[in-house]
């Protein structure tokens, strides 16, 4: 399909269509031969998914994965209440950068009810603050993610 995302950004450049993550898309292309032939492309690309973790990463201990809706808030409510101020650790998938606040609604002062991490494994008690690391660990309500 597409080796680099260089190939595939001056694909969606020609197409002139966005892709959002999780989407099955279906693109519709003329060949520049004579015959102008109709070549239908679909592309699906996996959803992208935080992992969220009461407990420890290795081994996976109170961990559940939940899709990224890029730039919506999660609130840990309902069938994810039991992750409300219980989060010890995250996976942020690479090319994402998520920001996890104390408050339900993803308000809160950066560094004091808020932290924003890029793709990796993360220990919330030690996490990147303005000035130095922070314990976060069973501070977040809610989240969102947005793709870099």
């Amino acid at each position: 399909m597409f080796s680099t995302k260089a190939l595939f950004a001056v694909f969606v450049a020609v197409v002139g269509t966005e892709v959002v993550s999780g989407a099955a898309v279906c693109m519709s292309l003329f060949s520049m031969s004579s015959i102008n032939t109709l070549i239908v492309l679909t592309l699906q690309l996996a959803p992208a998914t935080i992992t969220a973790c009461s407990g420890t990463l290795n081994p996976p201990n109170g961990c559940v994965t939940i899709p990224v809706v890029s730039d919506e808030c999660m609130n840990l409510t309902g069938g994810l209440s039991f992750l409300n101020k219980e989060i010890s650790n995250v996976v942020v998938p690479d090319g994402f950068v998520c920001s996890f606040f104390a408050d339900f609604g993803c308000l809160g002062e950066q560094n004091i009810d808020e932290v924003v991490l890029t793709g990796g494994n993360w220990d919330m008690s030690d996490v990147p603050g303005i000035a130095s690391t922070v314990n976060f660990n069973d501070l977040t309500s809610s989240f969102t993610c947005s793709p870099i």
